[in-house]
């Protein structure tokens, strides 16, 4: 519970931080900002290779894990449209309604309340003792599938930003060669995975992304170029490595201070919000989003309160399958489903990449900040409801 609370406080840290280091640094903070993103970037490649590292599923009862993927898909997809829509109907006025560019800047936005933080639930379950229940062994499986929808959805939702050209194609082929590999290759290569070893996996996927698209940039221009984000190729080299259960006080603490340093450097990509207009500090970049002016912070908290409720309610898809479980069951594993984290705060820091800031931006970051907050209470109710549907051999 304190290690949730403490990924809370540092995402509102560096959010603090975001607003008074520009003033700070003066015209030295976007070099200082430079050598943040590389930071925040490796940090999200450490947590992905590790969330990689968890997918392992027995590939000889592939179609059984079908009817799970659809689920998960349908688990993600649900608050992540009704965020969307809520945005662009409650947050802009009348006349963006019907606009293209307000929709797909709010679908991507959205996005960050389609994943469930797998690494933050699996600790929290393991450690109340219901690593042997049905819940678990459940919630495993569709977490991780909730994860892989996010990040697969991210390429035509990038498509959509960027627009249909052929360095777009060349993305799409990437990714398929990256799916293929990791199904063909899960598990195949007995590599080192201590900390400091995947740390270094990270640093090599996030200096290969980065020469592909410096590269490209330089060869047919910054409208041109191809970015691939460090999501899937972290993703997929954690599927390749055969895992190691490596429990020891050090690998905790040095996988918890990664985690706290990227939720310190998300909230630390945020643009000024405080005493100038997001169109200000957007200067130069246009979006519908990040025009629109800042509303009061009571107002704030209000959309906070609103966008976690139907964001989670959203969640509860899994409660209409798996009937031949009971109705405490699948509310648990629903409720389990509400645990937001690294991955949301990693949809947030892409979304910023293509100047999509206002009030959506700032209610985003503070809705991910309550969920860890309440993440807690969320695992409390499901150890109570799994108590009561387990048998006391399952429990353990």
């Amino acid at each position: 519970m304190r290690k949730v609370l403490s990924f809370s406080l540092f995402l509102i840290f560096g959010l603090v931080a975001s607003q008074l280091l520009p003033g700070v640094f003066g015209a030295d903070y976007p070099k200082f900002k430079a050598i943040t993103d590389t930071l925040l970037y490796v940090c999200l490649g450490f947590i992905m290779i590790n969330v990689g590292r968890e997918f392992e599923i027995d590939k000889s009862r592939w179609k059984s894990y079908a009817g799970d993927y659809f689920i998960a898909m349908a688990t993600a997809a649900m608050p992540w449209i009704v965020i969307a829509v809520y945005y662009v109907l409650v947050l802009l006025p009348p006349e963006l309604w019907g606009s293209a560019e307000a929709w797909k800047e709010n679908l991507l936005l959205s996005r960050f309340a389609a994943p469930t933080s797998a690494g933050i639930l699996f600790t929290m379950l393991a450690a109340l003792g219901l690593r042997s229940s049905w819940i678990y062994r459940k919630i495993q499986v569709l977490a991780i599938f909730d994860d892989l929808d996010t990040i697969l959805l991210m390429i035509p939702l990038q498509i959509l930003m960027i627009g249909l050209r052929w360095q777009m194609f060349v993305v799409v082929l990437i990714v398929v060669v990256l799916l293929v590999l990791g199904w063909q290759k899960l598990g195949r290569y007995d590599l080192p995975q201590h900390w400091k070893a995947i740390l270094g996996y990270s640093a090599l996927v996030f200096a290969v992304t980065q020469t592909v698209y410096y590269l490209s940039k330089n060869l047919w221009g910054d409208q041109g170029s191809i970015h691939i984000e460090v999501l899937l190729p972290a993703f997929v080299l954690g599927m390749l490595l055969k895992k190691r259960h490596i429990d020891t006080p050090a690998e905790r603490r040095a996988a918890s201070g990664v985690s706290f340093l990227f939720m310190f450097l998300v909230g630390l990509s945020m643009p000024l919000f405080i005493g100038t207009a997001f169109a200000e500090s957007h200067a130069g970049a246009h979006s519908v989003t990040g025009s629109q002016p800042m509303m009061s912070w009571g107002m704030v908290a209000l959309h906070v309160v609103v966008v976690s409720l139907l964001s989670n309610l959203g969640k509860l898809v899994p409660m209409c399958f798996y009937r031949d479980r009971k109705l405490s069951e699948r509310l648990a594993l629903s409720i389990g489903m509400f645990t937001r984290g690294e991955v949301g705060a990693g949809v947030i820091f892409i979304a910023l990449g293509y100047n999509l800031g206002g009030p959506a931006l700032v209610i985003s970051v503070l809705t991910l900040a309550l969920n860890l907050i309440l993440t807690g209470g969320f695992v409390v109710w499901v150890k109570h409801l799994a108590l009561k549907s387990c048998s006391p051999a399952e429990a353990v």
